[in-house]
């Protein structure tokens, strides 16, 4: 099979989402003037190492938002961010936090979820994910398309969850990293290999 995307693909369910996978999940808390925001983003990876940077992106609009969503508004706002890394455990209220709300209403409060304060950044963070980095914001770009936009961001600091952290590696095996699919699919990881690098 093959086809262009902007032909379509004559399937029940678009495919893209399915072969870039699995995906990890940025669940993204931010601040703004009307309140602070959780929401998930499986277009989400890092992409340096020093300094330590990252990305999302926003593919779809609300209409209480003109072209964006609560996350991208609240971000160009502050210049901060917090991406709070989602166990398997944490996926039901990672989930629920996804619901198109309106603006000003908090996710954390919704989905029953403390909040904690972030120590380099005036933002919440998740209080019991495995782990949090804290960013302040580089940069926001359109991407093509009516409502894409992509978010970089520099780690400013980095919460560790003491119980993720063995043998002095982080390492989420026991609950098991969450990850996205595509469609409606996810996949909780728990079991590892490793591979030496060619010399």
């Amino acid at each position: 099979m093959f086809y262009r995307p902007e032909a379509g693909h004559g399937l029940p369910h678009n495919p893209f989402n399915a072969i870039v996978a699995p995906r990890p999940i940025g669940w993204i808390s931010t601040r703004g003037s009307d309140g602070d925001n959780l929401a998930p983003y499986s277009f989400f990876n890092a992409v340096a190492y020093t300094p330590p940077q990252v990305m999302f992106a926003s593919t779809s609009q609300k209409p209480d938002r003109n072209g964006t969503k609560d996350s991208v508004a609240h971000i160009a706002e502050s210049g901060v961010f917090c991406v709070n890394i989602a166990s398997a455990a944490l996926k039901d209220q990672m989930n629920a936090s996804s619901a198109p709300l309106p603006a000003g209403v908090n996710e954390f409060d919704h989905v029953g979820i403390a909040a904690a304060e972030c120590a380099t950044i005036d933002c919440p963070r998740v209080a019991e994910a495995p782990a949090n980095l804290e960013c302040r914001l580089t940069k926001i770009t359109r991407l093509a398309g009516e409502a894409n936009w992509m978010v970089l961001g520099v780690v400013t600091g980095i919460h560790l969850r003491d119980d993720c952290v063995r043998e002095g590696r982080f390492d989420l095996s026991r609950d098991g990293w969450l990850t996205r699919m595509g469609y409606r699919d996810y996949a909780a990881i728990h079991e590892l290999f490793e591979l030496e690098r060619p010399k």
